[in-house]
């Protein structure tokens, strides 16, 4: 349904959901997504929250910034050195324990391995981040087995390999259907539809042009009826927009959030929580769904 032709409301499958110990109503409410990783080579933060004290601080920051997920990942998307399964829950499963124990909020973990997402869900996150297309459809089993949630986000090639310059016709277009062949596939393996969500993967085996054009387009993603995350911040694809280094992208990555959630994204995840919140509840108040904080300005 469109209410406007500059904002876009998608016609949610289950726009009310219960996701761990949040209710969240995606007809009017966007959840941010902290991001936590244990990785030395992540492209953002290049390792600050690697060590597991830091990774624990990063969580509590979170919290007291009022994130309402947090997403937890032992592995970077891109190439790079070896992760052994073993080593990736090394890496995760204490973040997922510590933060279980601090928060009500959401728990998520980025992993595309079962064995990874069994012993995360067992540990007490809610649902699992597979940022590579449920390459694996037996991820999908270990989710339902658990009654998790599970993220699918658009990627073509397999998990850390790299795709030399990816082409499409409809950029688009091919990833709405994409996605909702990769949905019906975690539904036939017994993930209830209400507790999919679907990422179209700014940047993941897309140049600057697909990014761009993508998020133009979005309302095809978010038009399918899953809520839908968007994991814009601080890519590339706003680097090269701008013409600016990894610690200058925050204002393009705060206009990015507000046209896609404008256009039906419920879901944001961020590097930079304390100033992402804000920006997106003030985007929630000036769409009438959330009451200033306070009102007094010529009101008294």
């Amino acid at each position: 349904m469109e209410a406007n032709p500059k904002i876009f409301y998608p016609d949610f499958i289950s726009p009310q959901r219960t996701i761990g110990r949040r209710t969240f109503d995606f007809s009017r409410q966007v959840a941010v997504m902290a991001i936590i990783n244990r990785t030395p080579d992540s492209f953002h933060d290049r390792g600050r929250t690697f060590e597991l004290s830091n990774a624990i601080t990063a969580v509590e920051n979170a919290i007291v910034h009022e994130a309402d997920w947090l997403d937890i990942g032992g592995v970077p998307f891109a190439p790079g050195p070896e992760v052994t399964e073993r080593e990736e829950i090394d890496r995760v499963l204490p973040v997922v324990e510590a933060a279980r124990e601090r928060t009500d909020a959401v728990i998520s973990v980025e992993t595309y391995r079962p064995e990874v997402a069994r012993a995360v869900l067992a540990a007490g996150a809610d649902v699992i981040n597979n940022v590579t297309g449920l390459h694996d459809l037996a991820l999908a089993d270990v989710v339902a087995e658990a009654g998790g949630g599970l993220i699918i986000t658009h990627s073509l090639a397999a998990p850390r390999t790299p795709l030399p310059r990816p082409a499409y016709e409809d950029v688009a277009g091919e990833v709405a259907a994409f996605l909702r062949e990769r949905a019906d596939a975690a539904i036939s393996r017994g993930v209830p539809e209400d507790r999919i969500i679907l990422d179209p993967g700014h940047d993941l085996n897309k140049n600057t042009y697909h990014s761009l054009e993508l998020t133009r387009h979005l309302p095809e993603i978010t038009g399918i009826g899953y809520p839908t995350l968007v994991a814009v911040s601080n890519k590339d694809f706003i680097g090269e927009t701008l013409n600016r280094p990894q610690d200058e992208r925050l204002p393009g990555t705060i206009a990015t959030l507000a046209v896609c959630i404008l256009q039906g994204a419920r879901i944001v995840r961020v590097h930079d929580v304390a100033e992402i919140v804000p920006s997106v509840r003030m985007v929630e108040s000036i769409l009438g769904w959330r009451p200033p904080a306070t009102a007094r300005h010529n009101l008294v």
